[in-house]
């Protein structure tokens, strides 16, 4: 089995962009909220079946862990009452694709995150999501203020209420910043990126683990800067007095194969251990040209692995065991299904 373990909703259907804009505009003029619009099955399933479900046939993928459009989540704009109501309505749509798509998406929850706004406010989002809607993780923000890091560190004890409650229900998050309002960091090509290496670097200064053993973070987009800089952060750590990565940070946090490019993958397979590394796309998401050196989708990741010179049990891990662990509630639904 393969299961692609970053996806987003990057296809939803227009009526669900029509209504935030409304929102933003209510908001922005002093006016209520307006109403969650209707969306129907056959939206839904023309916008799943057209995009990701085509896409996973063609590539030969058998599952998504989905989630809202990250770069949609949008946590600096308006404030937590507009937070809380865009939220709720993308992560029940989430439900809804996955209610017609079982087999093949899961779902993984947007938190309602806004700038200033204590994070234990998420908290009955996250459970809603998991205990009603049945989802199996969520998208944590570090940096809800879209690019001007006004948040205390992943480390900091402010984040902690959510932290106990990934534990209780046994769930995940995956380090995901939404857009950037600073023009300084393109969303995609540098927020991202610096989003994902300074939540590692903020675990590897901390002692989260310690505090937390059984927490666990997906750090997406092959882990950031992180790999390539392996021997940076293993000196930094021993600078610091850290433990060695592999007891203070690595048996806790994961990177994905969200890496568009083989000798970027092999790199990333070279230097982190299989048992750290999920299979991860992000398809249809920040890249989705074709490659003209290759002819293949820059985001088509299965290629990459494929091609790689590792045991097939290696293979087996990366493609769906890892994911699995990382995500137990996934691997319950999925024993659930006889998978």
């Amino acid at each position: 089995m393969i299961i692609d373990c970053h996806g987003h909703y990057t296809t939803a259907p227009e009526s669900l962009q029509l209504f935030r804009a409304a929102q933003i505009k209510a908001f922005e003029e002093g006016r209520a909220l307006p109403g969650v619009p209707y969306i129907s099955d056959d939206e839904i399933r023309e916008s799943i079946e057209k995009n990701q479900l085509k896409l996973l046939d063609e590539r030969g993928l058998d599952m998504t862990i989905f989630s809202p459009r990250a770069s949609a989540m949008a946590h600096h704009v308006g404030n937590e009452e507009v937070s809380k109501q865009w939220t709720s309505a993308c992560n029940d749509l989430i439900a809804r694709v996955v209610d017609l798509y079982p087999t093949r998406f899961i779902g993984v929850c947007q938190l309602p995150q806004s700038p200033g706004v204590p994070i234990e406010n998420s908290v009955a989002e996250l459970e809603r999501c998991v205990n009603e809607l049945g989802f199996v993780g969520c998208n944590l923000n570090p940096d809800p203020s879209g690019g001007h890091w006004t948040s205390a560190p992943l480390t900091d004890p402010s984040w902690f209420p959510l932290y106990e409650k990934m534990v209780e229900l046994d769930v995940p998050a995956m380090i995901h910043v939404s857009g950037s309002c600073n023009p300084n960091f393109h969303a995609t090509g540098a927020h991202y990126m610096n989003a994902d290496t300074t939540a590692f670097m903020q675990f590897l200064q901390g002692d989260l683990f310690n505090e937390f053993p059984d927490l666990r973070f997906i750090i997406p987009h092959g882990g950031g800067a992180v790999p390539y800089h392996w021997g940076r952060y293993r000196g930094l750590a021993d600078m610091m007095k850290q433990p060695p990565l592999n007891e203070h940070v690595m048996k806790n946090v994961y990177f994905d194969t969200c890496v568009y490019h083989q000798p970027g993958i092999d790199l990333l397979v070279d230097v982190i251990d299989t048992k750290n590394i999920l299979f991860g796309s992000e398809m249809i998401g920040a890249v989705r040209g074709i490659d003209p050196q290759t002819g293949h989708y820059f985001d088509d990741t299965k290629r990459y692995i494929d091609t790689l010179e590792i045991s097939a049990a290696d293979k087996k891990a990366i493609f769906e065991e890892n994911a699995r662990r990382v995500y137990p509630r996934l691997d319950v639904k999925l024993k659930g299904m006889g998978l």
